[in-house]
């Protein structure tokens, strides 16, 4: 019962809902006790032989009435009652993708997509049937037995009503049992598939490479083990639900005979009539929902206790960026670094240590460095993803955490290097954050990205679906078409992160020319390997095991003749070797 103490508060939103289920529901029970009755008249009359055309075409009629009445009833409650525990499911599920959104990328790492994914599903689904089915069951199954049991005691016999009840404590007693195996049981079929969720995401998102790699064999042999712990895991649980309904038969079964066996005894001895007995025993067949209702409540609100536990779990992890802020939009974009160190969660060596630089509104900043360097990582705290008390970064003089989340990452246009592209169309998704944008403005973008001839050669063009993650294009094509995204927003800091890495020199330049002549006034950040990248930047930071190594325009560096000038000349004679082998080719 404690899951529904915990949906309390859902219950009190949609407690319309539920009060005109239940009113509707106990109408039902009243409602249900008058067929029996009548027939047990009926059949009394024609025993007493008193039975007359009359009279059956009156009781006919107040069946028939009655039928129509609970037809119309039961309408009424399944509208309200399901349709309250769907806002649930929605609810839930809005919930859980609000806060996913507001989780930094270390919390990511250490929980599975597959384990997310089935908490939105799965784990909601259950507790969407807590608060619809079993609400359900435990509200009708009582109110049906109370009104039952009342006519019986009251109407038929109370006598024959305690006889017929002696086999019900034996069935509490299982009942009880087998709720407490199948929270345990569920609970392990929910974490079973969970790791299925895991395994089939890595499968097809890795498809291509288990191929490549001809890893097909050992990938379905490991596909295997896990459907077949998820299969025992189910067979668990399909294992306790099968103990309910013997009991709940037997139940019945030994209630009806000591019934049959107890009216028979008294209608031997003219303390009841056959007609009043046809009614008990009718009335006691209505008691079989209320005992199956009993047994599948037990099953669903464990089910419910279980799924609404690992939803609890996730909705409790606090934010390790918190949404605290209540500035909106800054006056100027100048950025302020002071970071005299920074380590992730967990980690024994510091990714940053004594970075300083400042990055005035309007001007362009280049971060260099080998792999590892702690590139992508000053990134990120950049955009807020990551934070600590040793790392101070101001925007228009302001801390970061002075700024709504939200408002804050809407100065910024992330293009990564490895960019997400989702299953629409190029168009779709080169208007992911300007959904109200015009086809003429999306090739505007496009062509400042140097991607709008490539899209013009596909069948559907512009309407062309991408495939899963991107999967029909190019990484050139791809890292373009995020860039075309961030021009869209036409953003106050533009930040890419080694986004030119899969474009030839060629594109690239012209690229660069393009972000030029298009963004001045507004502040360009350009993090790559590639070096040619940064020698039009304003400054440009070279980093090295997490600390500045060398800063300074591009001539300065070169001057100075450390890790830039050396990489800068390789990179040279690296281009001049490819040109002169594209020439022999």
């Amino acid at each position: 019962m404690s899951v529904l103490l915990k949906l309390g508060w859902f219950f009190r939103r949609y407690r319309r809902h539920y009060a005109a289920a239940f009113a509707a529901l106990l109408s039902i029970s009243g409602l249900i006790m008058v067929p029996p009755w009548i027939t047990g008249r009926l059949v009394d009359a024609i025993a007493q032989e008193r039975l007359t055309l009359s009279l059956l075409l009156s009781h006919l009629g107040l069946l028939l009435g009655v039928g129509l009445v609970v037809y119309l009833l039961r309408i009424i409650w399944r509208g309200k009652l399901y349709g309250a525990s769907y806002q649930l499911a929605a609810l839930l599920r809005s919930r859980i993708y609000d806060h996913l959104t507001l989780m930094a990328p270390g919390f990511f790492q250490h929980h599975r997509s597959g384990d997310l994914m089935a908490r939105a599903t799965n784990d909601v689904t259950a507790v969407e049937m807590t608060a619809g089915e079993a609400v359900l069951a435990l509200v009708d199954g009582v109110l049906t037995g109370v009104v039952v049991l009342a006519v019986m005691m009251t109407v038929v016999s109370w006598k024959l009503t305690l006889l017929a009840l002696l086999p019900w404590p034996v069935m509490g007693y299982f009942m009880w049992r087998f709720g407490n195996q199948m929270h345990d049981a569920f609970s392990e079929a929910q974490r079973q598939f969970s790791l299925l969720n895991d395994q089939t995401q890595e499968s097809l998102s890795g498809v291509r490479l288990i191929k490549a790699f001809g890893r097909q064999t050992q990938t379905q042999a490991d596909y295997s083990a896990v459907t077949a712990a998820v299969s025992r895991a189910n067979l668990a649980v399909a294992k306790v639900d099968a103990k309910y309904e013997p009991v709940i038969f037997a139940t019945v079964g030994s209630s009806f005979l000591l019934a049959i066996g107890g009216g028979a005894w008294w209608i031997h001895h003219g303390q009841l009539t056959v007609g009043e007995l046809t009614s008990f025993t009718m009335y006691l067949g209505y008691l079989i929902w209320p005992m199956f209702a009993y047994g599948w409540t037990l099953n669903l609100l464990e089910r419910g206790a279980a799924a609404h536990a690992r939803i609890d779990e996730l909705l409790d992890t606090a934010p390790q960026i918190p949404d605290t802020g209540t500035r909106e939009q800054p006056a100027s974009t100048r950025l302020d670094v002071d970071i005299r160190r920074f380590t992730y969660p967990g980690g024994a060596h510091p990714a940053l240590e004594n970075i300083h630089f400042d990055l005035p509104p309007g001007a362009s900043l280049g971060i260099v460095g080998h792999t590892g360097s702690g590139k992508t990582t000053l990134i990120n705290l950049l955009l807020r993803l990551y934070e600590d008390p040793q790392v101070m970064i101001r925007l228009d003089g302001r801390a970061l955490a002075d700024y709504r989340l939200a408002a804050l990452r809407r100065q910024f246009g992330l293009v990564p290097q490895d960019p997400f592209l989702f299953s629409v169309s190029i168009a779709d998704n080169i208007a992911l954050g300007r959904p109200e944008a015009s086809l003429d403005e999306i090739r505007a973008a496009a062509r400042l990205a140097c991607v709008d001839d490539d899209i013009l050669t596909f069948p559907q063009q512009y309407d062309t679906p991408v495939g899963e993650r991107g999967i029909t294009l190019s990484g050139g094509q791809k890292q373009r078409l995020a860039i075309a995204r961030a021009l869209l927003l036409d953003p106050p800091i533009l930040v890419l992160d080694d986004a030119l890495s899969a474009v030839d020199m060629q594109t690239e330049r012209r690229i660069l020319h393009n972000l030029k002549q298009t963004r001045q006034g507004r502040s360009n950040i350009i993090v790559c390997h590639r070096l040619s990248a940064v020698t039009q930047a304003d400054e440009i930071i070279v980093l090295r095991h997490g600390i500045v190594e060398e800063r300074g325009r591009h001539m300065q560096l070169l001057a100075h003749d450390g890790w830039y000038a050396q990489m800068f000349r390789y990179q040279q004679i690296e281009r001049a070797i490819d040109l002169d082998g594209g020439g022999d080719g």
